[in-house]
């Protein structure tokens, strides 16, 4: 299979981890040999509920019985779209409110972008330097890391970038500015969280120059920090939420909401402003509902930040500079790079899965599921430290 695999479906790096996949369930992943591997990363913190969680598969297998795509996106009236969508408007501030469902979280952001400059009227964008939002050309546009765009200019032009968590940057939002696009908590980067009311200062100079600020909560979001949304940790509300990985609950998905008032813009003049075929996808919303409803209605939350303490608790190392992050959105933040690699391989030969960040080479991702529990978190963790005591 391995031979197949890399000679029909294409790569995204010379050495991928090629590891075959029988099954996977709760906290685990199956190989083709059927060897558990305890998964720490939670297909890159898109699966919050693990894998095949019941009250997920039975949503999709139910709805799948029903119909699945049958008209290109907001036209028909399909159920599970809308009650997802009231859902989330139903736990979100009151100026966010309507939610357009895409089919991934790089393209709400896409989305996202069109809505401010449609609303505003503006072209200038700003971002965050090592900021990540996928890898569209319009989430490329926004990306703070050159290194990984130089190869596909030219982009979308008039974009400036600041530093995250830097006030004095801020001047650089005008009454020119249609929008800042930040990361609640910086990802690629390493996990950077907003200090010292860094966002509350975002919204306040939004405020005054009448630009839209647009939060991705592609990865912070679906309780993985402890609370629905990331921006409920700060006294920060965006104009424009967007969202993805964790809301599908395995199923590939993406969303951006904002004010009816906003997201109206995109109906009129020109008409079909942001059009897709299979965003709302009934099957996957389906899931996405199932996923929303059971961490609401669960204490999945608050077990997320007693998780996070336990994790504190059990990776102290010489060789852990740090564990940055909130949750169970961490990354262990390594002595130098080379540690960082040999730890994740290491881990999977002793049946542990663990991933790389992109811009920040000594970090080591641990997401795994919500619905981890302790006693798998412990076995973890005794994995890490035990590979990092025989490097030492």
């Amino acid at each position: 299979m391995i031979s197949n695999f890399l000679k029909y479906q294409a790569q995204t790096s010379p050495n991928p981890l090629g590891m075959e996949i029988s099954h996977a369930l709760g906290s685990y992943i199956y190989d083709s040999n059927n060897i558990p591997y305890l998964d720490f990363v939670a297909g890159v913190s898109a699966c919050p509920l693990g894998h095949n969680h019941p009250k997920v598969t039975t949503a999709i297998k139910t709805q799948l019985d029903r119909y699945m795509h049958v008209m290109v996106y907001g036209e028909y009236i399909l159920k599970p779209a809308v009650d997802l969508s009231k859902l989330l408007a139903e736990n979100l501030p009151d100026n966010l409110e309507k939610t357009y469902l895409t089919n991934s979280g790089t393209e709400a952001i896409e989305g996202a972008i069109k809505l401010a400059k449609r609303a505003t009227g503006r072209s200038e964008l700003i971002a965050a330097h090592k900021a990540y939002h996928g890898n569209t050309m319009g989430a490329m546009s926004v990306m703070g890391f050159e290194e990984r765009k130089q190869a596909f200019r030219p982009l979308i032009p008039d974009v400036r970038f600041i530093e995250f968590n830097d006030k004095k940057d801020l001047e650089h939002i005008t009454k020119n500015t249609a929008c800042i696009v930040l990361e609640t908590i910086q990802g690629g980067a390493g996990f950077i969280e907003p200090k010292d009311g860094y966002l509350e200062a975002v919204r306040y100079r939004c405020n005054q120059t009448g630009t839209l600020l647009i939060l991705d909560e592609i990865q912070p979001g679906m309780g993985r920090t402890g609370k629905l949304f990331g921006f409920e940790h700060y006294a920060c509300v965006p104009d424009i939420l967007v969202m993805g990985k964790g809301l599908g609950g395995g199923m590939p998905i993406g969303a951006f909401t904002a004010s009816g008032e906003v997201m109206d813009t995109l109906q009129d003049h020109p008409k079909l402003g942001h059009i897709t075929t299979f965003g709302g996808h009934p099957v996957i919303a389906a899931s996405a509902l199932a996923t929303l409803q059971e961490i609401l209605g669960s204490d999945l939350m608050q077990k997320a930040l007693e998780k996070e303490a336990l994790i504190r608790k059990m990776l102290v190392h010489p060789l852990i500079e740090e564990i940055r992050g909130v949750g169970l959105m961490l990354a262990l933040i390594m002595s130098s790079k080379d540690l960082a690699n040999t730890l994740i391989l290491e881990a999977q030969k002793h049946r542990l899965i663990l991933f790389w960040l992109l811009f920040e080479p000594r970090a080591v991702r641990i997401t795994p599921p919500l619905t981890i529990s302790n006693q798998e978190i412990l076995e973890g963790c005794h994995i890490i430290i035990d590979i990092l005591n025989r490097i030492k």
